[in-house]
């Protein structure tokens, strides 16, 4: 994983995600998932193209089950996106850098 993406945990997630003063994105993956690994280098690419205005995150869904069953992820990859500790966007599946970065911008400009 890229420097610039946190991993984020269950025990972590409240204060990784929920408290975070800055807007966060989180991937919801697991390492079986084909999409999941195709999303990955863009992914990377955004965390450190937005390191400065917004978090992004991975969670593996196989050893973090209870994030994931809070918020329903039944297929992934899932995209949450939080602000202020609230989810103001989401994405299911495989998606390309050109809508993500966009969904990003929207983030920031909620």
């Amino acid at each position: 994983m890229a420097g610039d993406i946190k991993i984020i945990t269950d025990d972590s997630f409240h204060s990784e995600v929920i408290s975070s003063e800055l807007p966060v994105v989180v991937d919801f993956w697991a390492q079986w998932c084909g999409p999941c690994k195709m999303l990955t280098p863009i992914i990377e690419e955004l965390a450190s193209e937005y390191k400065d205005s917004v978090v992004i995150g991975k969670v593996d869904i196989d050893t973090n089950p209870q994030s994931a069953q809070k918020y329903g992820i039944i297929s992934i990859p899932s995209l949450l996106f939080f602000k202020n500790g609230q989810i103001v966007d989401q994405h299911t599946g495989l998606l390309a850098k050109g809508p993500l970065k966009e969904k990003i911008e929207n983030l920031l400009n909620k």
